[in-house]
């Protein structure tokens, strides 16, 4: 099935999606096709040596962020999920099984491996850890039911898109750039 895209121009994308669904690669390719920017909220919340961002600072940092008139924006932090998709035009959920994620997470490690991934904040070795696999582990019992909620009452104001494999990811990225890109942009 291919997706159905809005008349105006989308400006603003919000990518959500379980570690390892493949959130900043599409983020990269939206914003390659669109020619605007991906801002990949992991390079903003990390700081060196994996310390998190004051939760008092966060949301400041978003309301900076958000606050560009274009973007690609990937990272799923739900305290400032609402804030970014009050200004998204467009939010896409990455719907992907635990065994992809687990796939892509150890793959990135291995190629990774003791250096820092270019959607990272410089400094945050990549790593794998017995919390960031339970995070994986419960992501479909803990934050996808909650996602899905949260996008159903959106889907009257939004442009609201569930991509559940890699194969709806190329058919959106291909109905994307007939529509929008380079040679079909509005």
């Amino acid at each position: 099935m291919q997706p159905r895209f809005p008349d105006s121009p989308l400006r603003r994308i919000l990518i959500l999606g379980p570690s390892g669904s493949g959130k900043s690669t599409l983020g990269k390719r939206i914003g390659k096709i669109l020619g605007i920017p991906t801002v990949h909220l992991d390079m903003y919340y990390w700081n060196p040596n994996w310390v998190e961002t004051p939760k008092d600072e966060w949301p400041s940092k978003v309301k900076e962020l958000i606050a560009s008139e274009t973007w690609v924006m990937d990272g799923n932090y739900t305290s400032t999920l609402q804030m970014r998709a009050d200004v998204a035009d467009t939010i896409i959920f990455l719907d992907m099984t635990r065994r992809l994620s687990y796939f892509r997470v150890v793959a990135r490690y291995l190629r990774n491996r003791g250096k820092t991934r270019p959607d990272v904040t410089e400094g945050c070795p990549e790593k794998i850890d017995l919390d960031f696999i339970k995070w994986i582990w419960n992501y479909p019992l803990t934050r996808k039911p909650a996602i899905l909620k949260f996008l159903v009452k959106l889907e009257s104001s939004k442009n609201v898109y569930v991509l559940h494999n890699q194969g709806e990811i190329e058919e959106f990225l291909n109905a994307l750039r007939i529509r929008y890109g380079r040679n079909g942009r509005i």
